[in-house]
């Protein structure tokens, strides 16, 4: 049996991609193996969002290639997408695959195989002429409770500073009974968490309509929660852009305990002048009123975002804006990121460009304060009873999960039959990376 291996950069919806070629390369008659391990077939699946995602993503190639220097070396994603020049000439490449057509994977390395690698594959084509999402199965189940499930591709925002409408090219949805049939299946396979991903999930339906009705996001978890029925126990939603958060959205999260308490809503700066610099489509105003109504709403809920500091002529009253509106909220979980310079996109052309120095101190001022705030968020719930999804166990007894509103808890599980269930747990320490808790009955 032929050794596949793989290895993901990037975002959820790449760990998604990668677990179908994985399932591609299984029904082929294929054996998954780690990365590190020798194998006849490597891909890599790589990231282009920043210049030092495209470094890593060649340090990997070329590490397969010297694990195995007979081994057929696929690239797909995001890099191979933008800059397949770049990819075609890194020494050991045998497969070039952008962001469409993952479903020929098994097709093209076993094209380069039997040529013995004596002409590179390339199938990458012009993304922006893609018109309709690439709807492929995942056809294996991981070994874990959760399934990310991507139900939308492509992003036409084009933010300054962002690379990735072009790696993605236009907006294009996965049919409703698509997602209907395929979240059947996850549920039939014993996945009890589903976790939906897109490029620009919040853009879901934009590109469909039934009977002439617009379709939405609204429509695409109401879809998975009814077919899903009683043995789905949670559907948790990737990053959304906070304007597309649609009050159907939260009176659903309201009424159905299914749909966890947890939203990704990128801010990206706290001040007007860098979001309009950035070309991000609302204000500060906005991006308040929307998180007073929902917390106001779903008071446990967990609101999460990423903050780009250092942004091209984002001055130190600027940056103290965004300082001053994050303590104003209060999230679950920053990612803070210093701005990273993207070839190819308008922010890298712009002249006022912040020292790296300056970044990093930017970045850790505001580290801080996120820090500050996520232990707030987590001791607040000391002392309350969650229901805690288990995924994993080690050391025999010690178990842990997460809560609705993406709070790590451990607790003496006492056997494994609480794996994929959820537990209703009281919330006691803290502990590691989130709260010690016992459970209950």
């Amino acid at each position: 049996m032929a050794k596949v291996a793989f290895t993901t950069l990037g975002c959820k919806v790449n760990q998604f991609e990668t677990e179908v070629m994985e399932g591609l390369f299984k029904a082929a008659g294929y054996e998954i193996v780690d990365f590190d391990k020798p194998a006849d077939v490597y891909v890599v699946n790589t990231c282009s969002v920043t210049n030092l995602g495209e470094k890593k993503s060649r340090q990997l190639i070329r590490r397969a290639s010297r694990q195995n220097a007979n081994a057929i070396i696929a690239v797909a994603g995001c890099y191979s997408q933008v800059s397949p020049d770049q990819v075609a000439k890194i020494s050991g490449v045998d497969v070039i695959v952008g962001t469409q057509d993952r479903v020929r994977i098994v097709e093209l390395v076993e094209a380069a195989a039997a040529n013995n690698r004596t002409a590179q594959v390339n199938a990458v084509t012009d993304i922006m002429q893609a018109k309709q999402f690439e709807d492929i199965p995942l056809f294996s189940r991981p070994d874990r409770t959760r399934a990310f499930f991507k139900i939308q591709e492509g992003c036409t925002n084009f933010c300054t500073y962002c690379i990735i409408p072009y790696a993605r090219g236009p907006l294009r949805s996965r049919l409703l009974a698509s997602i209907a049939a395929e979240t059947e299946k996850l549920v039939s396979s014993g996945f009890t968490e589903i976790v939906l991903t897109g490029i620009h999930l919040g853009a879901f339906g934009r590109d469909l309509t039934s009977n002439g009705q617009e379709i939405t996001l609204f429509d695409a978890v109401r879809t998975v929660l009814a077919a899903g029925g009683s043995r789905l126990m949670r559907v948790r939603l990737g990053s959304l852009e906070s304007v597309e958060v649609s009050d159907r959205l939260i009176s659903l999260m309201q009424t159905d305990s299914r749909l966890c308490p947890h939203l990704h809503l990128p801010l990206q700066s706290g001040d007007d002048a860098v979001l309009k610099a950035m070309n991000r489509h609302y204000t500060t105003d906005q991006y308040r009123t929307l998180i007073a109504g929902i917390k106001a709403r779903v008071p446990a809920i967990a609101i999460t975002t990423d903050i780009i500091v250092g942004f091209p002529g984002e001055t130190e009253e600027m940056f103290e804006n965004t300082l001053a509106f994050v303590k104003s909220l209060t999230f679950a979980k920053i990612h803070v990121f210093p701005y990273s310079r993207r070839t190819g996109t308008p922010a890298a052309g712009y002249t006022a460009q912040i020292p790296e120095a300056e970044k990093k101190r930017r970045a850790h001022k505001l580290q801080q304060i996120a820090d500050q705030q996520a232990e707030l968020f987590i001791q607040s719930f000391i002392g309350q009873k969650l229901g805690v999804l288990f995924e994993s166990t080690e050391m025999r007894r010690l178990m842990s999960g997460l809560t609705g509103n993406y709070i790590r808890v451990y607790a003496d599980g006492g056997n494994e039959d609480n794996l994929g269930k959820i537990k209703p747990v009281m919330l006691e320490r803290r502990y590691r990376d989130g709260i010690w808790g016992k459970i209950i009955g």
